[in-house]
């Protein structure tokens, strides 16, 4: 599983890192910081919940 993030879309409302902190990390402005890695698969749920949690949808788990 991998997480893509379109950053053009990311408004900073930083809840994919309050649902899932061990998956999303912000940068210094608050902003999502798109993950180079795959998804160890005992966080495939938290990946998911982070997904829904984006107003803007800019996440994507695949």
């Amino acid at each position: 599983m991998k997480i893509t993030l379109d950053t053009s879309m990311c408004s900073g409302h930083a809840r994919c890192a309050a649902t899932a902190p061990q998956l999303f990390r912000l940068d210094d402005d608050g902003y999502a910081v798109p993950l180079d890695q795959e998804v160890p698969e005992e966080l495939w749920d938290a990946a998911r919940d982070g997904e829904r949690a984006c107003p803007e949808r800019a996440i994507t788990v695949e």
